[in-house]
C-alpha cells in the first residue's frame, strides 16, 4: 500500500468515526432537551453521561493539536494517554 491510499484509508476512517460521533451528540442533544419536560430512563441518562464525557476528552485533545506542533505531538500524547480519544475514535479490539 503506498503512502497516498494509506492516508486516504485513514481519512475515510476518521470520516466515519467523526460522523459517528455527531451522531451520538446529536442524541445526546435531543436527550437533554427532553429532559426539561420528562424524566429520562436510566439508559438514556447513561447514554447523556457517556456522550458529555466523550466531549470532555476531546476539548483537551483539540486544545492539544492546536498548539504549534501540535499536530506531531498529539499521537504521542495519545499513545501515552490512550483515554484522551472520544469513543467512536478508539480502535475496535
Amino acid at each position: 500500500m503506498t503512502s497516498v491510499e494509506e492516508i486516504k484509508t485513514l481519512l475515510l476512517k476518521n470520516k466515519l468515526r467523526l460522523a459517528q460521533e455527531l451522531k451520538q451528540s446529536k442524541e445526546a442533544v435531543y436527550l437533554i432537551k427532553k429532559s426539561t419536560h420528562s424524566h429520562l430512563t436510566e439508559e438514556e441518562k447513561k447514554k447523556i453521561k457517556i456522550q458529555l464525557l466523550d466531549i470532555s476528552k476531546a476539548i483537551p485533545a483539540f486544545a492539544v493539536f492546536m498548539l504549534p506542533g501540535g499536530a506531531l505531538l498529539l499521537p504521542i500524547l495519545i499513545k501515552l494517554i490512550p483515554d484522551i480519544l472520544p469513543s467512536a475514535f478508539k480502535e475496535d479490539l
